[in-house]
């Protein structure tokens, strides 16, 4: 079988708190390990998507507006769905699998994340990727 859930890749979630979320896989982990018997992946999402900006919001509204809120979380692979698009951001030096362990750490590579796609939003790239799931 062809493998698909490659880094870069962006992805949907199915299961669990951020069910319908967009994200992006950092690393994968095909094999498993011994806590983990399966297949699973490192990903940085979208917790809080953007809100409309309209024309007539202040410019200190308008910050406020396009502000995004991210996640970083282990998930299996039988609780992704994979998108057509892909994501040119490396974000291996940010998230490593060690992160998870203290929460010092998650907080600082959190806000690495949250600064890195408030960038790529601004510069205009990757818009589907911004922009919430219609249910």
């Amino acid at each position: 079988m062809a493998k698909f859930l490659k880094p870069k890749k962006a992805v949907i979630l199915l299961q669990g708190r951020y069910v319908g979320k967009k994200s992006v896989i950092v690393k994968n982990f095909d094999d498993g390990n011994r806590e983990k018997p399966y297949g699973y992946c490192l990903i940085a999402g979208i917790k809080k998507y953007l809100s409309k900006v309209i024309k007539k919001d202040s410019a200190k509204k308008t910050t406020k507006k396009s502000r995004v809120k991210a996640f970083v979380k282990l998930v299996n692979y039988q609780h992704l769905m994979p998108a057509r698009y892909t994501l040119d951001m490396d974000m291996k030096d940010v998230i490593v699998p060690d992160v998870l362990q203290s929460k010092d750490k998650k907080v600082t590579a959190l806000k690495e994340t949250k600064k890195r796609f408030e960038e790529r939003f601004k510069i205009g790239k990757n818009k589907w990727f911004f922009t919430n799931l219609r249910f």
